[in-house]
């Protein structure tokens, strides 16, 4: 869903562009999208994806079948998503590919060259991955019509304000991608929904940034001068040079 800019209190300067409110935020956990090779040699010859429910996207779904994504410090029992694709792609954030030891470099999906490894292990066979895994970059799904009401274009780079209580920040390097066959909706993983405490249906803002900056910190004029003066303070006063 989209809505038109309202006057409601946000972090952006005045220099900077609202361009949509109310746009869905869901959150992408960990999975994996498997080619059909792959699938045949984790699940057998011939196997077919099982939908467990249907998913926001259309044409998308969650599957009854997981795999174990295996790197050099653990592994993860993760969910896949159907239907299969082209090339086997795993999707986790930056805290997963830590905790199991694998390289995720941040990016758009499909773009998985020279990306990270690691095993994949089903119930009839396992698979080495030599590319495939990475952190997906946050990005905002739309349909052409609601990107034409919204004044973004496919592959544009957008800001995103999120509002929530104690935790309110924007994310940047937000790429909006535009098809027919998408449902208007921002996805980010597990990190940056903890990082704004993101808890239940919550919506963002689309924004384009033209002002000084401060919005991405959400320090004003005030904040800024206080902080200089504290600092030429902490310089010249003998007592405070240990901080």
């Amino acid at each position: 869903a989209y809505g038109s800019a309202s006057k409601s209190e946000h972090l952006v300067c005045q220099e900077d562009i609202i361009v949509g409110q109310n746009i869905l935020i869901e959150i992408s956990a960990r999975h994996i999208h498997l080619s059909k090779e792959h699938l045949e040699i984790l699940f057998g010859e011939g196997y077919e994806l099982t939908v467990k429910k249907m998913l926001s996207q259309p044409g998308q779904f969650a599957c009854e079948e997981r795999v174990s994504v295996i790197g050099p410090k653990g592994k993860f029992s993760m969910s896949v998503l159907g239907p299969v694709r082209e090339r086997t792609q795993v999707e986790i954030s930056l805290t997963d590919a830590r905790t199991i030891g694998v390289s995720a470099p941040i990016r758009e999906s499909g773009d998985v060259e020279g990306s990270g490894s690691c095993v994949l292990e089903g119930p009839r066979g396992t698979v080495i991955l030599k590319e495939g895994v990475i952190a997906a970059k946050r990005h905002i799904h739309t349909t052409p019509e609601d990107a034409e009401r919204l004044g973004v274009t496919d592959r544009e780079t957008v800001a995103f304000e999120v509002n929530i209580n104690d935790r309110s920040l924007i994310f940047k390097d937000m790429v909006v991608r535009v098809s027919e066959h998408y449902s208007t909706a921002a996805h980010i993983d597990t990190d940056e929904a903890n990082a704004v405490a993101m808890s239940g249906t919550v919506y963002g803002t689309i924004v384009k940034l033209r002002g000084n900056g401060l919005a991405d910190s959400g320090l004003t004029d005030s904040d800024l001068a206080d902080s200089s003066e504290h600092e030429e303070n902490r310089k010249t006063d003998p007592d405070r040079r240990g901080e």
